[in-house]
């Protein structure tokens, strides 16, 4: 097996399911059942969760009586919410787990610290990493990048509801196309929306490959970290044509 460590993205959003707030246990536990899959291949597994099923602050200070800072640290809040959920639904189905936020909450978590979460992973432990960075104006697609890199990890997952990357949103275009490799570079230059620029320009700056899959298809995690990308897409360095 090549790739032995890898970090999860989800976001928030696809935890609420069908509804557009809160939380779905149903989907709680498939991810929880998904990611057990990976650990019981001798896969150590990282996460991050995004908030945006409670909270986002881009939208909690969009009419400005909340300040854009204060909206962020609330966003970080519902990331640390979501992976508190996740950690409860991986113990539900027997996993060993650690969340680690960037924000430090020690009654309910641990303290991001690398070399900790670092020997948690190397202990068959899976680490969920909340609050994003611990500072505004950042992504949680930043952070998952960052954690990334942090503990070594040899790709970083983006598992989404689309199987892919899109030329547009395949969700609202009919003709939309699905761009199955794709370079950093032309991520940025097309404005094709990976990832955020921040997140892309360290993803690419450290040679992380990242894949964007689809979260919902049962056994998709285990195939990609085997090595099969024929259902999800791959941004890299420059593809030669």
């Amino acid at each position: 097996m090549k790739n032995k460590r890898v970090l999860v993205k989800f976001s928030g959003e696809a935890l609420a399911g069908k509804n557009s707030f809160g939380i779905d246990t149903s989907i709680l536990k498939f991810i929880a059942e998904e990611i057990k899959s990976l650990v019981l291949n001798g896969i150590e597994v990282g996460i991050v969760i995004g908030g945006g099923n409670i909270i986002r602050g881009v939208s909690a200070a969009k009419d400005g009586i909340i300040k854009r800072t204060s909206g962020d640290y609330m966003g970080m809040l519902a990331t640390v919410i979501n992976s508190i959920a996740m950690q409860e639904a991986l113990e539900h189905v027997g996993m060993d787990v650690r969340v680690q936020s960037a924000i430090k909450m020690e009654a309910i978590s641990e303290t991001f610290i690398v070399r900790r979460a670092q020997r948690h992973l190397e202990k068959g432990r899976i680490v969920i990493f909340a609050a994003g960075t611990g500072n505004p104006f950042f992504t949680t697609d930043t952070a998952a990048t960052l954690r990334a890199i942090e503990i070594g990890a040899d790709m970083i997952i983006k598992a989404t509801k689309v199987d892919g990357v899109y030329d547009k949103d395949p969700n609202q275009f009919l003709d939309a196309k699905k761009i199955a490799a794709l370079s950093y570079e032309r991520a940025m230059e097309d404005s094709i929306k990976v990832m955020d620029d921040t997140s892309i320009a360290l993803a690419k700056d450290n040679g992380l490959p990242i894949i964007v899959c689809n979260m919902f298809e049962k056994g998709n995690l285990l195939r990609i970290i085997n090595g099969d990308f024929t259902t999800c897409s791959v941004v890299k360095s420059r593809f030669e044509n």
